[in-house]
């Protein structure tokens, strides 16, 4: 539970990820070493009129940067990003798109590599570095509160994974602390609102969904979770910067939260419309279309995932391999009945599943469960009986596949 609120909190504040509360600031010089020796800063100043974040010539240099960077194009947007912080090293924005790619190159392996996790935090240490600097010359500096809550959001969001508690708390309550002034600047663009928009969704999310938490809650201010989804909409609408993580987070919380499939479909097939090549969106998309019934569609998407994996195209990797692999099995047993198929690409889930250290997942289980049946169906009772029993040793005594399998091995005893 303790690792929950924290993730939790270090989901939804500004800029596309956000945390949490505690005080002091912590030590950074650490990051910042870090950021000297690796992440190479230009120093040729150039003096920003106005805010960079909503400057419209930036924008559109940036547009094809950003549209790389989320479709997987790590090195293209990457080029454009070190581009504007030769001409802007005194500025944040440059710093926080270089993490933001870190970021992404870890969602897909949902959040388990630790490849990136060096280079992150220290783009995101400079980050705030940078932003503190403007903050300090002027208090009422939105932007650069902005970009101070953006980069301890997604800070703490991934101290919390790697459960390093108090830096992931320092930096969840810097951001809940600099989203609160950013909020001044929610009538000059999108770009603010986002925070908010996350904050007041999951505030009242976690109060309903998690009775335990809400004597914690009580130290957070108050949400509004219908204001939440309208303001995250209008982000998903009109934001340039922020526009592609709000329709990310609706599109979750249509599907997860709120079981509304049809608008979790559209936002998802824009997404993938957009960016093909983000494993993420991509892998999504086919699992709403397997839990829609959309087999023929899933089918056509999964395999298109693993051709992509075997080109060990950026993002494509064991857990995108599982996805793919259970639908393509589930497809060939259901609706080809062609059992060699079905039984090859179980296989291959179970492998995916191992490679991305799930095998607590469903598609792990369901895997063997679904070889046990195709095994008892050709009458190889011994090896539905060694499936079987490992359902039995990977599932709750009340679910229906221990059941399943408890009624076979009861019956099948003899069998060797």
């Amino acid at each position: 539970m303790k690792k929950f609120l924290y993730i939790a909190f270090g989901l939804f504040l500004p800029v596309l990820a956000s945390a949490q509360t505690q005080e002091t600031t912590g030590d950074t010089t650490a990051m910042r070493q870090i950021n000297i020796g690796t992440v190479d800063v230009i120093p040729t100043a150039v003096k920003v009129k106005g805010m960079l974040l909503l400057n419209k010539d930036v924008q559109y240099e940036l547009e094809g940067a950003v549209d790389n960077m989320y479709n997987f194009k790590f090195e293209r947007a990457e080029k454009q990003f070190k581009s504007l912080r030769r001409r802007y090293p005194e500025h944040p924005l440059p710093y926080f798109l270089m993490g933001l790619s870190q970021w992404w190159k870890i969602v897909p392996t949902n959040i388990q590599t630790h490849q990136y996790d060096k280079l992150f935090f220290a783009y995101m240490d400079t980050t705030i570095e940078k932003a503190e600097e403007l903050y300090d010359r002027n208090e009422n500096n939105t932007e650069a509160a902005f970009f101070m809550a953006a980069a301890h959001g997604f800070a703490g969001r991934l101290h919390s994974e790697r459960s390093n508690w108090r830096k992931a708390t320092v930096h969840s309550k810097n951001a809940l602390e600099y989203m609160e002034i950013a909020k001044a600047g929610n009538g000059l663009s999108p770009e603010f609102l986002f925070g908010e928009a996350l904050f007041n969704y999951y505030a009242v999310w976690i109060h309903e969904n998690y009775k335990m938490l809400r004597p914690v809650l009580v130290f957070f201010p108050d949400g509004d979770k219908r204001l939440g989804l309208k303001q995250l909409r209008h982000v998903a609408n009109n934001g340039f910067y922020t526009a592609t993580e709000a329709k990310f987070f609706l599109m979750k919380i249509y599907a997860n939260e709120e079981g509304n499939m049809e608008e979790s479909m559209k936002l998802v097939q824009t997404l993938v419309s957009k960016y093909p090549d983000n494993a993420y969106f991509q892998r999504f998309y086919a699992r709403l279309l397997f839990v829609q019934g959309h087999f023929s569609m899933a089918e056509r998407v999964s395999l298109d995932i693993l051709h992509k994996l075997d080109q060990k195209m950026p993002g494509y990797e064991a857990v995108s391999g599982r996805y793919a692999s259970y639908i393509l099995a589930y497809v060939n047993q259901n609706k080809y009945r062609d059992l060699e198929k079905a039984k090859q690409y179980y296989q291959d889930a179970i492998m995916y599943a191992e490679m991305s250290n799930e095998r607590d997942s469903g598609y792990f289980v369901n895997s063997y469960l679904n070889l046990a049946r195709i095994s008892d169906q050709l009458k190889d009772k011994s090896k539905a009986k060694r499936y079987y029993t490992i359902v039995i040793n990977n599932t709750e005594k009340k679910s229906a596949a221990f059941k399943e399998a408890r009624t076979f091995l009861k019956a099948n005893k003899k069998v060797k």
